[in-house]
């Protein structure tokens, strides 16, 4: 008798929605850190949970050959980004992660604060979607 693959495509459709609007909250988070709460950590914790959901729906061949990244790499970039935000105001002559901003006028947007804590953030970011990615899909295939 010939065995039946389930039909998953309901909870397909379904995880590529909520995927989507994970996605979005991580971003908004990730934006809104250095002025409230939210930041590179929480918004890199909803990331990964969104790429999660994906691994869940899908299988891993498929999630991989979607989103190509190295998580490992991508930790050491996140390093990267973070340290030499940090080194950037020593540079300068103030201390180490010294924060700096300033208003700018953009045409569209008009008055937006640009500040450094943005790279500082956007390095933790990675460094955490990295890292969480990277232990969970590794006891995920400890399990074959």
């Amino acid at each position: 008798m010939k065995q039946l693959r389930p039909n998953d495509m309901m909870l397909q459709v379904s995880m590529r929605l909520i995927t989507l609007i994970i996605f979005a909250f991580s971003f908004y988070l990730f934006l809104a850190g250095h002025n409230n709460p939210g930041g590179g950590f929480i918004g890199g914790l909803m990331t990964a949970s969104a790429i999660l959901v994906l691994y869940l729906a899908f299988d891993m061949k498929t999630i991989t050959k979607a989103i190509p990244f190295n998580f490992t790499t991508m930790i050491g970039v996140g390093l990267l980004f973070a340290v030499f935000t940090g080194i950037a105001s020593m540079l300068y002559g103030f201390p180490f992660l010294t924060q700096f901003f300033d208003y700018f006028q953009f045409p569209v947007f008009g008055e937006v604060e640009l500040t450094t804590a943005l790279p500082f953030d956007l390095g933790v970011y990675l460094v955490v979607v990295g890292a969480a990615l990277t232990i969970i899909l590794a006891i995920a295939e400890d399990d074959k």
